[in-house]
């Protein structure tokens, strides 16, 4: 909805621009167009992978199209508890003391669906509020009202960062 550089739709639309320049580039044997295809393919491409960037300070999440959200509070205590468990482990281990270590164990995999809880929660109210800000951009572009479409794509943007937050968090945990 943002009209700024980092649009997966505008990334889609400009890679399939690209692949059908390539194939006249081809069937005409210009040069030109096969240049131009490639140039625009990594255009493209590089709007993709800025449209999903998110940059993190700790629970705050920010985005290149500037929306901010912050993380829901079970991602950050899902975290500190599994950093605790952890620790709990480490000492039971060290001292000897079964009932720590295990104690560390059940707080750590507490955090882990704690934090998972606060993850869905975000993907969630992410799209959600995505889809809210969008259709709220298009009535508002339709009847005029410039102020509220420059609201609902603030949602939209806002709503974007706290979607792709959440799935780059899920994805770094899935590759770990």
């Amino acid at each position: 909805m943002s009209d700024k550089d980092s649009s997966t739709a505008k990334s889609y639309l400009d890679s399939a621009i690209a692949q059908g320049q390539s194939a006249l580039g081809s069937l005409t044997g210009s040069t030109g167009d096969k240049t131009e295809a490639a140039a625009r393919k990594e255009q493209a491409a590089a709007e993709k992978e800025s449209s999903h960037s998110v940059d993190k300070m700790g629970p705050l999440n920010v985005s290149p199209s500037g929306g901010v959200s912050t993380d829901d509070p079970n991602r950050s205590e899902g975290s500190w508890n599994q950093t605790v468990g952890s620790a709990k482990e480490s000492i039971g281990s060290l001292v000897g003391s079964e009932s720590l270590k295990k104690e560390g164990s059940q707080q750590n995999a507490e955090g882990k669906g704690q934090e998972a809880q606060g993850q869905l929660s975000d993907l969630g109210s992410g799209v959600q509020d995505r889809v809210k800000g969008t259709v709220g951009g298009i009535a508002a572009s339709i009847t005029g009202d410039c102020e509220k479409e420059e609201e609902m794509r603030m949602k939209h943007d806002d709503a974007k960062t706290k979607q792709r937050s959440a799935e780059a968090d899920i994805q770094k945990q899935a590759e770990a």
